[in-house]
């Protein structure tokens, strides 16, 4: 056999080495080829699902709120199994405010009953601006309201007499339940606010009635029959006069706030015998005046 010259062996070697990259280039541009066709209809297959998903959201409001229920519901879930129970909504339901946010009058109120009754300065903040507010509204002292509010709850809003007189105020639920319909029925005589703006309502009625701040706090408390009242309007005088001396910048001192529990509560219903009232009619009348 003949050998090989050396230029023709190299030549052979370079024709083989052509031969197979030319192989794998038609092989390999199929392949590259085929890659970026499907990569290029995934893409294309995934923008379409997504502007599909979006026409449906927005043609259909439920779906979309249905979705972002359970999304939120999810992320819940998973917060709860980070860091234990949570409610970011709770805030809401708060009846508390920043004393430091209400003018300098009512944020000195606030931090005087504050200290006297034991309770939060924050939720008794809200209280305090409500009762200027609605004060304002119904052209009562707002102080006089905070007053009765002190003598006849001592600030807790679940407070309950032995015959039902119920919440801040110290009204009978049962038979001022018309006075709450308004506000959604008889339990919300234990919010705070709502059982304020009754209260008012029916002290608004009870000196209209009487003819005077004093008078209509004998009626309020349901002794408008009765020779005494008890020292009920005493007391809530006496409580006014230090909440006007804190409101004008001076600070009375008090001793610990013991609420004795009143022998009759605030707007019991008139005895049978006045003048004009029917005995079948007594249950329907509170201090002497028509529901509202």
């Amino acid at each position: 056999m003949t050998a090989l010259e050396p230029s023709s062996s190299a030549s052979l070697v370079r024709a083989i080495q052509k031969s197979v990259g030319d192989s794998f280039a038609s092989i390999a541009n199929p392949i590259t080829h085929g890659f970026f066709e499907i990569t290029h209809n995934s893409f294309a297959l995934l923008g379409l699902a997504v502007v599909f998903a979006v026409i449906t959201l927005t043609a259909q409001p439920d779906l979309r709120e249905a979705g972002e229920s359970r999304l939120t519901a999810w992320l819940l879930e998973r917060q709860e199994a980070a860091i234990g129970f949570t409610e970011p909504g709770a805030i809401d339901r708060a009846t508390a405010a920043n004393p430091k946010d209400l003018p300098r009058q009512q944020a000195a109120v606030a931090f005087w009953l504050s200290r006297k009754y034991g309770v939060a300065p924050e939720p008794l903040s809200v209280l305090v601006a409500e009762a200027f507010e609605i004060g304002k509204k119904a052209k009562l002292d707002p102080t006089l309201i905070l007053a009765i509010m002190a003598i006849e709850s001592g600030f807790n809003p679940f407070a309950q007499s032995p015959v039902g007189a119920q919440g801040l105020m110290q009204v009978m639920t049962k038979i001022h339940h018309a006075k709450y319909e308004n506000f959604g029925g008889k339990l919300a005589a234990f919010d705070p606010v709502t059982n304020l703006r009754v209260g008012v309502k029916v002290l608004q009625e009870c000196i209209a009635r009487a003819g005077s701040v004093e008078a209509g706090l004998k009626f309020y408390v349901g002794a408008a029959n009765m020779e005494s009242d008890g020292g009920y309007a005493a007391k809530v005088m006496a409580e006014h006069a230090r909440l006007l001396a804190v409101v004008s910048g001076r600070v009375p001192a008090y001793g610990p706030a013991v609420r004795a529990p009143h022998a009759i509560p605030a707007s019991l219903p008139l005895k049978p015998e006045e003048p004009g009232l029917p005995d079948d009619k007594t249950g329907e009348k509170i201090a002497g005046l028509a529901l509202s």
